[in-house]
């Protein structure tokens, strides 16, 4: 086995002369600057280092230059108050080093919106004639910096303490390749060799940065104006690859780096950069840009797989490996997230044997030497011919890397990078792999409590949506629901089906606005209310008013809209509510389709006092009713009403019989820029339809004898011949409750399906009553409900509007 001893640490110091060395013959620029601070990341294992000078007032320490990951993830500021505490502040004073690992920042209280990481800091004075500033620098190695990394940042300081430099002022001659863009006046200057690259003459150029503008690829044009916009250019240096579009042939690829010098009094703000043809830049494996490239592309990763793939891309091209995995560290298993290539197998017979799903996990304990490099914590590299268990040889035969990836004082991971022909290990390539590991293991952090967040809120909106969808009377209903692909916050879409007495059923679809946890729990809280609301009986428009009203006293920034409609199975009838919603779209029998007119009212949560009007529907056995969101029928691309209408012809052409498959054809183009909700039911028509009759009980000293008697006239009428004096025992218990307990109207409801009947008493009082446990030989109540207990296959009380409904079914064949 082959590590890097002390003799290759300290090779590591005369790399890193060598290469400082190279650039202080290049002229005294910002690029030049920006070059000396990427040595950090190869040479010093840092993942961030910055410059920071006094200000003009004498006050303030300000960050000039920078090169890593963004200095946010690590809490630093863009300014410290030179008199201040602040590391920065005290190495700036000083004159001496200050080294900080997690316990002394935390001592000091530096950087407390990042207190929990567990990364290293350095500052260094930068000396030179007059206040130099101070170099700062990050590491997020578990022991810090070491020997080699603080030489080799002394280093790096003494590198950048040259001038800061000048921008040229306009008509000075610029260096080869150099431009200077005026932000107030856009006049810019260029020298022949960017013309030429440009493909234009200094009699066709006009000093205005438009023209060279204009010579871009419209395509290319944004991400252009997104650099030469002073508003969009922050302190640090930019770069950018776009293309030109040249007199013959193919369009050219540039590479523009600059940096935005702020203007003093009188001084308009200035950019000052190079452009490069791309093509002709150096691209192999020594080129520190890499490092920067990978740094940029793990800032904007934001899932654990995004990671993983900017690692691949970053490392397996350049290094020429045949293969190359990365994998979180969980307890005692390495869980793969990215292997390349990805077939099963092109990769060890342990790692196949652990397949699991996707990707495989393997236990660590069956490869100690890995075990061994995660403990050290160093890169580790082994070339042809080295003796190492099958499950490791075989995926580097020809020579193996494996980089632990530090982050926040532990492992998060590895990533193992093989070949199948003997490979050289060069100096270089093994300073590209220490830097890419520090930046890969912070990332895997990041992005694993990211996903972390991510499902627990996407758990939270799967749990408040229905498990299951209830059997219907006389129809079928299938649901399907889609989060958004566009980001990573779930949204507030929510669908229900909703039973209710006398055959009827709700259908409910809704959105709450904006992707956030927030819009998800009031999803869950408008679906709980609204299912309320209409368990309670209230028709239609009273349900959605009522929701309106729960949402505007919740005093929330968020409304949600709403399409309501309660469909009668028994008479294929419905009335319709909107609130701001899409109208439902019917698919007839005959296969057309056409949009509800069903008039709307506001979103809820929008007016206190809101009128929402229902329209009915008319539904013939076979039509089929789909309620959708907006994410299906609406994008950037696409309007809305052109997106209904889609919609309804995609409808048309489906096959109602397989309604499972119908959801997922019109899911199937959804664009997933936003969440879908989708709802289809398809009313059939119920094959036996109950028998109802009804009766207001009068309130007179008859009242039970009257009832008994419509009770017997009814049973008659409907042919019933078996004996019903349990039927005229129940009806008798029941009416007399209300009429005792209660005042105001009662009813007496009848509902018979095959020798099923139903009996029904509702009155206006919301109490529900309640079953006594306990009856002494002495009382001379409170038998009536055991008797109905005792009497009947099934019973119990719902809340109706304004009162309740008991109830109690009876089978006749008995």
């Amino acid at each position: 086995m082959v590590s890097e001893g002390v003799a290759g640490r300290s090779a590591r110091v005369l790399r890193a002369e060598d290469a400082l060395s190279a650039l202080s013959t290049d002229p005294d620029t910002p690029e030049r600057r920006h070059r000396v601070l990427e040595q950090a990341l190869v040479f010093a294992r840092a993942t961030f280092t910055a410059v920071y000078t006094p200000s003009d007032s004498g006050e303030l320490l300000c960050l000039t230059e920078s090169a890593g990951v963004p200095q946010t993830l690590y809490g630093l500021r863009d300014g410290y108050q030179l008199a201040g505490g602040s590391p920065v502040a005290d190495a700036h004073r000083t004159g001496r080093p200050v080294w900080l690992g997690p316990d002394e920042r935390a001592d000091r209280g530096e950087a407390r919106r990042a207190a929990s990481r567990g990364f290293s800091l350095a500052a260094l004075p930068v000396r030179r004639d007059g206040d130099g500033g101070c170099l700062l620098a990050v590491t997020e190695y578990r022991d810090g910096f070491g020997a080699e990394d603080r030489a080799c940042l002394q280093l790096i300081a003494d590198a950048v303490a040259a001038p800061t430099p000048v921008p040229p002022a306009e008509g000075r001659e610029l260096p080869p390749g150099a431009f200077s863009l005026a932000m107030d006046t856009g006049r810019v200057e260029v020298g022949d060799d960017i013309l030429e690259l440009f493909g234009l003459t200094r009699d066709e150029f006009d000093g205005k940065v438009e023209t060279l503008l204009r010579c871009t690829v419209p395509e290319d044009l944004p991400s252009l104006m997104s650099v030469v916009e002073a508003d969009h250019m922050t302190i640090g240096e930019r770069e950018l690859e776009f293309r030109v579009v040249q007199r013959t042939g193919p369009p050219k690829w540039l590479r523009l780096r600059g940096r935005l010098v702020p203007g003093g009094e009188g001084v308009p703000a200035r950019l000052s950069g190079t452009v490069d043809d791309a093509s002709t830049l150096r691209s192999d494996v020594t080129d520190v840009a890499r490092v920067q490239r990978l740094a940029a592309a793990l800032s904007t990763a934001g899932t654990v797989r995004d990671v993983s793939q900017a690692v691949v891309a970053a490392l397996r091209v350049p290094l020429h490996a045949d293969r190359i995995a990365l994998a979180e560290l969980e307890h005692d298993r390495l869980v793969v997230t990215v292997l390349d290539p990805p077939e099963p197998e092109a990769w060890p017979e342990l790692w196949r044997l652990e397949w699991r799903t996707e990707w495989p996990d393997a236990p660590v304990r069956a490869m100690p030497t890995l075990a061994a490099a995660l403990r050290e914590g160093r890169a580790q590299i082994w070339p042809a011919g080295t003796a190492l268990e099958p499950a490791l040889a075989e995926v580097g035969p020809g020579g193996l890397a494996v980089l632990p990836l530090p982050a926040a004082g532990r492992m998060a991971g590895a990533c193992l990078i093989g070949w199948d022909r003997p490979h050289h290990f060069g100096p270089d390539e093994r300073a590209l792999l220490t830097a890419s590991a520090g930046l890969a293991g912070q990332a895997l952090m990041r992005a694993h409590a990211f996903d972390a967040e991510h499902e627990l809120v996407a758990m939270l909106q799967r749990q408040l949506l229905p498990r299951r969808l209830p059997q219907l009377p006389g129809a079928v209903a299938v649901a399907r629901y889609l989060p958004a692909t566009a980001g990573l916050e779930v949204g507030g879409d929510w669908y229900d089906v909703i039973p209710l007495p006398d055959n009827h059923v709700a259908l409910v679809i809704g959105d709450v606005q904006g992707h956030s946890a927030g819009a998800a729990t009031l999803m869950g809280q408008m679906r709980t209310a609204l299912r309320a609301y209409a368990v309670e009986g209230h028709p239609p428009d009273v349900v959605v008013s009522h929701a309106n009203r729960l949402l505007v006293d919740m005093e929330t920034d968020l409304f949600a809209t709403c399409a309501y409609v309660d469909v009668d199975m028994e008479e294929g009838s419905a009335w319709c509510v909107r609130a701001g919603h899409l109208p439902p779209v019917l698919r007839h029998p005959d296969g057309s389709t056409h949009v509800a007119e069903a008039e709307g009212g506001p979103p809820l949560g929008v007016m206190t006092q809101a009128d929402f009007p229902m329209s009915p529907l008319r539904l013939q056995p076979g039509t089929l009713l789909a309620l959708t969101t907006d994410g299906l029928v609406e994008s950037a691309e696409t309007d809305i009403d052109e997106g209904i209408a889609g919609f309804a012809a995609r409808l048309a052409t489906s096959d109602p019989a397989h309604l499972g498959q119908v959801a997922d054809g019109l899911l199937g183009d959804a664009q997933r820029g936003d969440d879908v909700a989708l709802l289809l039911m398809r009313y059939d028509g119920m094959d036996v339809l109950p028998r109802r009759e009804t009766w207001t009980v009068w309130r007179v000293p008859e009242a039970v004898r009257h009832a008994r008697r419509f009770t017997r006239r009814t049973l008659r009428a409907w042919g019933v011949t078996a004996p019903f004096d349990a039927v005229l025992l129940v009806v008798s218990e029941l009416v007399t409750n209300a009429l005792v307990h209660t005042d105001g109207p009662v009813r007496l409801d009848f509902t018979l399906v095959d020798s099923r009947l139903r009996v029904a008493v509702a009155d206006t009082s919301p109490r529900t009553p309640i079953k006594p446990t306990s009856i002494g030989w002495e009382a001379t109540g409170g038998r009536g409900l055991l008797l109905v207990e005792a009497m009947s296959v099934a019973w119990g009380a719902v809340p109706v509007s304004g009162g309740k409904q008991v109830w109690c079914e009876l089978c006749l064949n008995d």
